[in-house]
């Protein structure tokens, strides 16, 4: 990643629905001066409200990160943060003209191919790394994940992600300044199991979900009536299980894609803690909810 900060050189416009919500937004990123971070600006309010993308603005982790300021909110954000993170984006506006960030591929792919067109817009300032005084662990005993954050002189991330699934088996997924993000790493898209589908959509969770947005991986045995179900939800004909446990809505980019979206995800929640990290992340089991409580962690230690 660059020793400088930067920004993106141009406006980008990107529309489509929510992943949870259903609704459909219209989002531009924008250049943003040195040292303001990334902000979310909601421009479907009178005042045009922003939010900081700092964890102490995080509202909700239900399947996804939220942040809100007030009754200003915005959902889904991590693949977003993800794709500018991984990309050396240190300042950006953004843009939302409704509440959650649209979901287009499952990915951060869109993001990253927009983006890499033009190159990223060098600002001569020297980018503000975080420095931690000491090593720092956050613990989920009821999930049983925990996330490990010590210093280093440069970021990296090593995640291993176990769900008890003969399907996905244990994925063990690495990060640091030498991965190509773009190829590695962005391009891995969400992943729902068949059997909580139903119970997402009785949550009104996972509306704006489709057949190009999601891996559907089938652990548990099922029936005709059950894919015609889900058939007629993601209005996909002749959806089947493939030999290796997955709908056959999509091809895998990688064996271990869902454990490289999972990576996807941390540095999108960790970038809530406000810049670059110079550590080292060690991560089991990681998700939302323990992302970002060891970004909020990091906030209160530096402070």
């Amino acid at each position: 990643m660059q020793a400088t900060q930067h920004t993106v050189k141009k406006t980008y416009y990107f529309q489509g629905k929510g992943l949870h919500t259903g609704t459909y937004s219209h989002m531009k990123i924008l250049q943003a001066p040195p040292d303001s971070g990334i902000t979310f600006r909601r421009t479907d309010l009178r005042s045009r409200p922003e939010i900081p993308a700092l964890a102490e603005n995080v509202s909700n982790t239900a399947r996804s990160t939220t942040i809100s300021h007030r009754e200003t909110v915005a959902v889904t954000i991590e693949h977003l943060m993800s794709a500018l993170t991984g990309l050396g984006i240190d300042n950006a506006i953004i843009e939302l003209d409704n509440i959650e960030v649209p979901i287009l591929d499952g990915s951060a792919r869109p993001y990253i191919e927009a983006i890499l067109k033009d190159g990223i817009l060098d600002q001569g300032i020297p980018r503000r790394y975080i420095d931690l005084p000491k090593p720092l662990e956050i613990r989920d005993d009821r999930r049983g994940s925990w996330i490990k954050i010590e210093p280093a002189a440069a970021p990296s991330a090593d995640i291993t992600v176990d769900f008890n699934s003969k399907i996905l088996g244990i994925q063990n997924v690495h990060w640091d300044e030498k991965t190509d993000y773009a190829k590695e790493i962005g391009v891995c898209r969400t992943f729902v199991f068949f059997h909580e589908i139903e119970y997402l959509f009785r949550n009104n969770l996972i509306k704006g979900g489709d057949v190009d947005n999601a891996i559907v991986i089938v652990e548990q045995p099922v029936n005709e009536e059950q894919l015609s179900s889900i058939s007629y939800l993601f209005n996909l004909p002749n959806v089947k299980i493939t030999d290796e446990g997955y709908l056959n809505n999509i091809q895998l980019h990688f064996p271990d894609e869902c454990g490289r979206h999972k990576m996807l995800d941390l540095l999108g929640d960790l970038r809530l803690a406000g810049g670059y990290l110079n550590a080292h992340i060690t991560a089991y089991k990681p998700g939302h909810s323990i992302n970002t409580k060891a970004a909020k962690a990091l906030r209160a230690l530096l402070k």
